[in-house]
């Protein structure tokens, strides 16, 4: 299959229509016309003349240079806009002079100004009658010869310049939210500098880095895809990948992200990726092909839309016929409002009001660091009820910490600091960090031996120590304070770490996973969006599972559980109302495929990427809430412009009944449907200032919002 680029593509009920004729074509049946990110999939063995006729019938063309830079057509021609003025200044000319030219004069110069904005619709619109299919064009075709035929000049024009108007103002909106997406897809960069073996530098294309590859990154260039860091310091902006705007400090062996911005000194990279395998790469493709997912609500309308039409016309007729001959109205008034419900009865609007706020929903996302992989997931999450939050790693850090220490001796630390220093294990590292804060001399213990369940030993300044679990002090009697201290750290859910001598016990470290400095407001955020129901999922015993929910305000929590049960828990939960799963990607997988909707924090990992229906690429979750809002609004936005669109059109059908229903009524109602759906869907893109958001400027480069 070949992808090539469109112009032109403004109407999404002419797009569906043209990947219906190309699909006929021989070779043509897996083609794709996708509107949204206005694409053509066809191929390679379709004749292409005939795809070009097909889609020049319409307006649109094909943009088949590679990296050709273009501005899309709003509508049909590219230069519909002076039409529609010219058409305008003619008609405003002829209404003013009507009384002073004879009547052929005026007669011709409504025709200019017709042909001028409405020739195209009407070619199209006399081929479909040819051909027996009744769209947008047809409809408008037929209520122009019919003005004419009765005389209605005026009239007639009037329709075909607001119909032109609208046509433009309708692939304008359309453009504005492609265009949007455009630029956020621009932050790929383009080129790198290779360095060679010999030491010399190259540019090349990032499509030819191969894995291993070395390249320099100067100060205010991209990183061409994921790498290491092998020379040099500076500070990078991951904004094209996180969302978040802060700079981050790189030192040699830290990762990059593709896409980001070297911000100062220049430094040398290893690429760990080629570029196509990058997490920007996957972030870029799966944000694109999410513009053309459709949602239940569009799938919805567009079959609504088949029927649509055809019952419109029944009732054009029915308007046209019925009056005459059962009451005693005139043929000629009856045939007028006849073709005013046709035109009444064009889609756009209605067609127009879901993709516009989709598109504009997955863009904002997008730019604050969440990858939504399509329109679907986005409505979803609108809809969601309750999320359930896997605990370590996600509402956690997932890294032991101590959170209360004991001490009974003053050589405590010293003791502790001693025996752990060299222990890569977890909790020796959270002791570690601890007896720093403190600063202690610290000496080299010997005979250091561990004691399996129970810790270590170790002989310092000859005399022996012992670190580790309540197992260490069975053979100390201890006081009763230390005994309540123990029991109460217990209690609290904290894993002990106890440091003892031969006599006596130095001191307790009670040791929890760190809880996110973010979780208790995220899930207070969470409740404020409409979330009913937080709830935590973890394989933690009780205590320390219930103390975790009382810091952070979760409503639900249901601890001791193996993966598999976890999965149950969810399916659960999923029974009684709508429900998200969050987790990290790697080890939640399971459940964030059983839940209705799969949320995973993974700041760009590939497996949070490929498990989800969405990705928070920050090591965070404080973004949630602002997706949920955001889904929220685009949903409500959606049922907005549906209730506009078929309301506005009743409204005008009502007007029938005592015969107020003009043409040029009509087609402001249809346009003014058009205008309020597209403005409405665009106000998804507006973020209020002082948001932490990243603006996307017209090269591409990520900016942060003032």
């Amino acid at each position: 299959m070949k992808e090539y680029k469109l112009q032109g593509l403004s109407c999404a009920n002419c797009a569906a229509e043209m990947e219906s004729e190309i699909k006929k074509l021989d070779h043509g049946e897996q083609s794709q016309l996708k509107f949204g990110s206005s694409k053509l999939m066809v191929n390679e063995d379709v004749d292409l003349e005939r795809v070009r006729q097909i889609l020049k019938s319409d307006g649109a063309s094909l943009v088949e240079e590679e990296g050709h830079e273009h501005t899309h057509d709003h509508s049909h021609g590219p230069n519909m806009k002076l039409l529609v003025i010219l058409s305008g200044m003619i008609f405003g000319l002829t209404f003013i002079v009507e009384s002073m030219v004879p009547s052929f004069v005026v007669i011709a110069m409504y025709l200019i100004a017709m042909g001028i904005s409405g020739y195209q619709t009407f070619l199209k619109g006399a081929k479909n009658l040819i051909r027996f299919k009744f769209n947008i064009d047809t409809l408008m075709t037929i209520a122009l010869v019919g003005a004419i035929a009765i005389g209605e000049w005026r009239e007639a024009t009037m329709v075909a310049i607001l119909f032109g108007l609208n046509e433009y103002l309708e692939g304008l909106g359309m453009e504005k939210a492609r265009n949007s997406m455009e630029k956020l897809l621009k932050v790929a960069p383009k080129q790198a500098t290779l360095l060679r073996e010999n030491g010399t530098e190259v540019v090349v294309s990032i499509e030819s880095l191969q894995k291993d590859d070395v390249v320099l990154v100067k100060a205010g260039e991209k990183i061409p895809s994921d790498g290491i860091v092998i020379e040099g310091f500076s500070s990078v902006n991951e904004a094209a990948i996180t969302g978040e705007s802060l700079p981050v400090e790189k030192a040699p062996g830290e990762t990059l992200y593709g896409g980001s911005i070297n911000n100062e000194g220049l430094i040398k990279v290893k690429i760990a990726k080629a570029y196509q395998d990058s997490s920007l790469a996957k972030i870029l493709h799966l944000v694109e092909e999410a513009q053309d997912r459709k949602t239940p609500t569009e799938l919805f309308i567009n079959r609504f839309a088949k029927y649509y039409t055809p019952i419109i016309m029944v009732i054009s007729g029915l308007v046209m016929v019925a009056p005459p001959l059962f009451t005693s109205a005139s043929w000629g008034a009856s045939f007028y409002q006849g073709l005013a419900v046709l035109i009444v009865g064009c889609p756009c609007a209605l067609i127009l009001s879901s993709p516009i706020a989709i598109i504009a929903g997955i863009t904002r996302n997008a730019r604050n660091g969440i990858l939504i992989k399509g329109g679907v997931f986005l409505e979803q999450l609108g809809k969601i009820e309750s999320i359930a939050f896997d605990k370590t790693g996600t509402l956690t850090k997932g890294e032991p910490t101590v959170q209360e220490t004991k001490v009974y001796h003053d050589d405590f630390y010293k003791i502790a600091g001693s025996i752990e220093k060299s222990s890569s294990h977890p909790i020796a590292k959270a002791v570690m960090k601890e007896v720093e804060t403190i600063q202690q001399a610290l000496v080299e213990p010997t005979a250091v031996n561990a004691i399996p369940g129970k810790g270590i030993h170790a002989e310092i300044e000859d005399s022996m120590y012992y670190i580790g679990s309540e197992q260490t002090i069975s053979h100390l009697t201890i006081s009763e304070g230390q005994s309540q201290d123990i029991e109460g750290l217990k209690e609290e859910g904290y894993t002990l770490v106890i440091v003892s001598s031969d006599e006596e016990v130095l001191g307790v470290f009670g040791i929890a996973d760190e809880i996110r400095e973010e979780s208790a407001t995220l899930i207070k955020d969470l409740h404020k969006a409409g979330i009913q129901k937080t709830i935590m999922l973890t394989g933690d015993h009780e205590k320390t599972a219930r103390k975790v929910a009382e810091k952070i305000g979760v409503t639900d929590v249901y601890a001791d559980l193996l993966p598999d049960q976890k999965v149950d828990q969810v399916k659960a939960l999923s029974r009684s109302r709508k429900l998200a799963m969050v987790g990290d990607g790697i080890n939640d997988a399971p459940a964030l495929a059983t839940a209705d909707l799969g949320v995973a924090m993974g700041k760009g990992t590939d497996s949070a990427i490929e498990t989800a229906d969405i990705v928070l690429m920050q090591d965070h979750l404080g973004k949630l809430p602002s997706a949920v809002k955001i889904a929220k609004q685009v949903n409500r936005v959606v049922k907005l412009n549906i209730s506009l669109a078929l309301g506005l059109k009743l409204f005008a059908l009502l007007l029938t009944i005592p015969g107020w229903l003009t043409l040029w009524v009509a087609i402001l109602s249809d346009m003014g449907a058009t205008i309020l759906v597209t403005l409405i869907s665009l106000t998804v893109l507006w973020q209020k200032p002082g948001a932490q958001t990243e603006a996307i400027n017209e090269e591409g480069e990520v900016q942060p919002s003032a």
